[in-house]
């Protein structure tokens, strides 16, 4: 496997592998993303209106199937964590917004800040 380690401060902080690899392990772990990359100079990113709220992530969660735990755990997150968003208690930063969206197929949480 081609894998490239990045690290800061001497921690591992990503790694990187070809994307035939990434789908392969995707596929191996049981998972797959339907959903392509899209550039962002593509189409521009929907206004803020156009966005749903993040109150309305549960239904977003549930209307595609995930279990909180699943979706806390691809995200990278605890799904007590996920469940304060899920409430309103607690607001994503921009890297779990971007995950979320990815997830859930919601473009404009990419975009937002």
């Amino acid at each position: 496997m081609d894998l490239q380690i990045i690290t800061r401060d001497g921690e591992p902080e990503y790694a990187v592998l070809p994307w035939a690899q990434y789908q392969s392990l995707l596929k191996a772990a049981g998972l797959s993303r339907q959903q392509p990359i899209s550039s962002p100079a593509a189409s521009p990113p929907p206004s803020t209106a156009e966005l749903p709220a993040f109150d309305q992530l549960r239904s977003l969660r549930e209307a595609k199937g995930l279990a909180l735990e699943s979706l806390a755990r691809t995200v990278g997150i605890s799904p007590s964590y996920l469940g304060l968003i899920e409430s309103g208690e607690r607001e994503p930063d921009a890297a779990i917004r971007r995950s979320l969206a990815w997830e859930l197929g919601v473009t404009g949480w990419r975009d937002a800040s």
